[in-house]
């Protein structure tokens, strides 16, 4: 049988920072993961490219029941403290916008990092290593596992949530939390594009799959978010639509203004003057992809010559084209989903330490918790700040 101080189960963003924090205080930890390699969600986050964290981090960028659970957490580990670890490794980074911060050249500098981190502090990582129960004793946890029995007295679980099932995302880390006692709110998919089906809708969707509209205001149940949107033959997606879809419930309606930077009514007023005989769609086709003018005027506006319209229809035009509501027709699900909404609840975890107050010795880091971040880094700054959190602890 196996003996050590502690068990981390997970080899992602959360689990890695977790391990080596506490290796690197002088405790025995082995690292287990059922993949054949570590850190899979970090690899092919942010294009490859990896966004680790953002400058902006605050409370505010989370989504949780429990909203002041990350704020310790994130207040103890910093995206400061995660950028002076990047420095110091000699990782290549630049702000894209937004605070958002991605490396140079690719996530595997990332990944390697956190790795070396690892080797470092002595951390025993195990992969192809799958756990197959959890017991409960005096001293600790016995784990049978694919290396045999292992004993610890700290376990962490660090397994994630649903999002990316392809990259071995599976439901373990609720199932260990509802055998120890705890309550997993309802889980859903969260920074995920919609889907439409409503014909007229849908066509347009289809026959502008892959254009990108470069500055919309994107707002359901109080929330808006201002950035680009892309058409695909789904639906819809892009920044502003996968950050809003974390607000989103079936049956809500999601309200688009096309052109936030514009006082419509007083442009098509304006363009009216200047130019009465140029076509509504000539004239949207200098805001948006001629393609896309076109669409528009085929599916929602007559185009005609702009002299030719009254005041009361260029007011609908400008209604519409600021206030475009749609119901969508569902998400495409977990298989493209970012992140997983709702978790292990934190009421019952320690906002200090991440520990359990259901099973003594227990910890929960990263996504499996209740906790998700916006779009922008802020899910990575969680992991490693949960991660630290606990690390401290275990």
């Amino acid at each position: 049988m196996v003996q050590t101080d502690v068990v981390v189960i997970g080899a992602g963003a959360a689990g890695l920072m977790c391990a080596f924090t506490a290796a690197a205080r002088g405790r025995q930890v082995l690292l287990l993961d059922h993949a054949n390699k570590a850190g899979k969600k970090i690899l092919m986050s942010g294009g490859g490219r990896c966004n680790f964290t953002n400058l902006y981090t605050e409370p505010a960028n989370f989504l949780s029941s429990n909203p002041h659970f990350c704020k310790s957490a994130l207040a103890r580990y910093t995206q400061w403290d995660f950028i002076e670890m990047v420095s110091r490794h000699g990782v290549a980074y630049h702000e894209k916008k937004l605070g958002q911060l991605f490396c140079d050249n690719k996530s595997s500098d990332i990944l390697e990092m956190l790795l070396d981190e690892c080797a470092k502090a002595g951390v025993d990582l195990r992969l192809d290593t799958a756990v197959e129960s959890i017991t409960r004793h005096e001293d600790g946890y016995r784990l049978q596992t694919g290396i045999g029995a292992v004993r610890c007295q700290s376990l962490v679980i660090a397994t994630g949530g649903l999002s990316i099932p392809t990259l071995g995302a599976s439901g373990f880390g609720y199932q260990i939390a509802r055998q120890f006692g705890h309550s997993v709110l309802p889980t859903r998919a969260g920074l995920v594009p919609f889907t439409i089906t409503e014909p007229q809708l849908k066509t347009i969707c289809t026959e502008l799959s892959g254009t990108s509209v470069e500055d919309c205001l994107v707002s359901c149940n109080g929330q808006s978010f201002r950035e680009n949107i892309l058409f695909t033959h789904r639906g819809l997606s892009g920044p502003a639509i996968l950050q809003i879809s974390s607000y989103w419930q079936p049956g809500d309606v999601v309200h688009i203004n096309l052109l936030p930077h514009l006082d419509l009514n007083e442009w098509l007023a304006t363009q009216k003057q200047e130019r009465p005989n140029a076509e509504l769609k000539t004239v949207l086709g200098e805001v948006f992809t001629r393609k896309m003018a076109g669409l528009l005027c085929e599916h929602w506006f007559e185009s005609k010559p702009l002299k030719q319209y009254v005041p009361s229809e260029l007011e609908a035009i400008a209604a519409k084209l600021a206030d475009w509501q749609l119901v969508p027709a569902g998400t495409e699900g977990y298989r493209t989903a970012e992140v997983t909404l709702g978790g292990v609840d934190t009421r019952e975890v320690s906002s200090k330490t991440m520990e359990s107050q259901k099973s003594a010795g227990l910890y929960f880091v990263g996504e499996v918790l209740d906790v998700t971040g916006h779009l922008g880094g802020f899910n990575f700054q969680w992991a490693w700040a949960s991660g630290y959190a606990a690390g401290q602890y275990v």
